[in-house]
C-alpha cells in the first residue's frame, strides 16, 4: 500500500487519461522510491525533499510516496495506482524508472512526471539529474592525498553513465595527487543491499584497500569500514554523518529540495513545461559535506579549493590531456568534455584496470 500524507480519494479520478486539475484544489505529488526511506543515503536526500515540499506549501500540497520500489513492472505499477488516485505530479527517483514512467506518462497526459537521471522525455515529462561526478572529483582528491597503500577500493552500482562517470572523475583527481594510486571496482549490481555492499568493502579491505568509495545507497560500507580501522571512507548521497570523524571523513550530498519545491511551485502556478535539469556544486545541487579533521589541513584546503573553482566553472573535473583505457586519444590539452559525451560515457580512463561488466 502507498505509504501517505494524505491521499485524494480514488473516486476523483475514474479515467486513465485525466488527472485532477491543480487549480481545483491540493496538489498531489508522488514520489517513486527504489529504496527504504531509511538507507542514510539516496532515498533518504529525496525523502527529505519531500517533507522540505511540504513545510514550503502546506496545505495546498498533499504528497504520497512509496519506498522500496524494483526497477520494472512494480513501479510501473506503483506510478499508475498513483495517477489513478489522483496524482498531478509524480517523482520518479532512479534511472532504472525511465520506462515505466515513458508507459505510464503516455496513459496519463494531464499527469506531469520528473524522472531523475534519465534522459527521455516528453511533453508531461521532465528529467532531472545532478553533476555528480564534480563532487567526486573533490573526494578522489582526498583518497588519492590520504592512501597510504595507494589502494583505492571503489563500490559500483550498476554499469551506467552516471556510475562510470564518477568512477572516472574520482580516479582522474586522485592521479592527479598521487601517480601511484590505483583504483579496484567492484560491481555491485544494486544500489541497495546492505548485506552485498558490505561484503564488497570487506573485500576490498582485505586486498589493500584504505580507502572505499561507493555508489550504492546504504551506511554498511562505513560500518565494515569503521570495523576494519585506518580505511577512510566518504558520504554517499547524504552526509553519512553518524560515522564521522572516521572512517567518514567528507560526503556528497544531494541537495534535491530546492529543485522539487522549484517543479512543485511550477505545477501550482500552472507554468510547468518538460525541461531536462543537470546541475552541480554551482548550482548547489551536490553539496560537499564538513570535511572532518582526520583530513590534514593542507589536504582540506586544497580540497574546498578544488570545490570552489568548480563551483565557479573555473575547474572542470574532465580537462585535458585525457586518453581512453586503451590509449586512444580522447581530450586534448586544455580541452573539457561536452555534456554529450559524458551523458554516454561508457569507458574507462587510462590507467584504470577491469572492464566494465554489459
Amino acid at each position: 500500500m502507498i505509504s501517505r500524507r494524505s491521499l485524494l480519494g480514488a473516486a476523483a479520478t475514474a479515467a486513465l487519461a485525466s488527472a485532477a486539475p491543480a487549480q481545483d484544489g491540493p496538489v498531489t505529488v508522488g514520489f517513486v522510491y527504489v529504496g527504504p526511506v531509511g538507507d542514510g543515503g539516496w532515498t533518504f536526500e529525496h525523502n527529505e525533499a519531500r517533507l522540505a515540499v511540504e513545510e514550503e506549501f502546506g496545505d495546498t500540497v498533499e504528497t504520497v510516496f512509496q519506498e522500496s520500489v524494483p526497477e520494472g513492472a512494480d513501479a510501473e505499477r506503483v506510478m499508475t495506482q498513483m495517477a489513478l488516485s489522483g496524482a498531478d505530479l509524480i517523482f520518479a527517483t532512479s534511472f532504472g524508472f525511465m520506462e515505466p514512467v515513458m508507459n505510464v506518462a503516455e496513459r496519463f497526459p494531464d499527469v506531469k512526471f520528473e524522472h531523475a537521471t534519465g534522459y527521455r522525455t516528453a511533453d508531461n515529462v521532465g528529467t532531472y539529474s545532478a553533476r555528480f561526478y564534480e563532487g567526486r572529483a573533490v573526494q578522489g582528491h582526498i583518497a588519492g592525498a590520504m592512501t597510504e597503500t595507494n589502494k583505492v577500493g571503489y563500490i559500483a552500482s550498476f554499469p551506467i553513465p552516471e556510475v562510470i562517470r564518477g568512477i572516472n572523475a574520482s580516479f582522474l583527481a586522485a592521479r592527479a595527487v598521487n601517480p601511484d594510486v590505483e583504483f579496484n571496482v567492484v560491481w555491485a549490481f544494486t544500489w541497495f543491499d546492505p548485506a552485498k555492499e558490505a561484503d564488497a568493502a570487506t573485500a576490498l579491505i582485505e586486498q589493500g584497500a584504505d580507502v572505499i568509495l561507493q555508489h550504492t545507497d546504504s551506511t554498511a560500507p562505513q560500518a565494515a569500514a569503521a570495523e576494519a580501522g585506518d580505511v577512510i571512507t566518504f558520504g554517499q548521497a547524504s552526509d553519512m554523518s553518524e560515522y564521522a570523524p572516521m572512517p567518514r571523513v567528507s560526503s556528497i550530498i544531494d541537495n534535491w529540495a530546492p529543485y522539487y519545491i522549484d517543479r512543485v511551485g511550477a505545477v501550482i502556478d500552472g507554468t510547468w513545461e518538460s525541461q531536462s535539469v543537470w546541475q552541480g556544486i554551482g548550482e548547489g545541487m551536490v553539496v560537499i559535506g564538513e570535511i572532518t579533521d582526520a583530513v590534514p589541513d593542507a589536504v582540506r584546503a586544497e580540497a574546498m579549493d578544488l570545490q570552489e573553482r568548480i563551483a565557479r566553472g573555473e575547474t572542470h573535473p574532465f580537462t585535458g590531456p585525457i586518453a581512453r583505457q586503451d590509449g586512444s586519444d580522447w581530450l586534448a590539452e586544455g580541452e573539457t568534455a561536452s555534456d554529450e559525451t559524458l551523458l554516454g560515457m561508457d569507458f574507462y580512463v587510462e590507467g584504470l584496470t577491469g572492464e566494465i561488466p554489459n
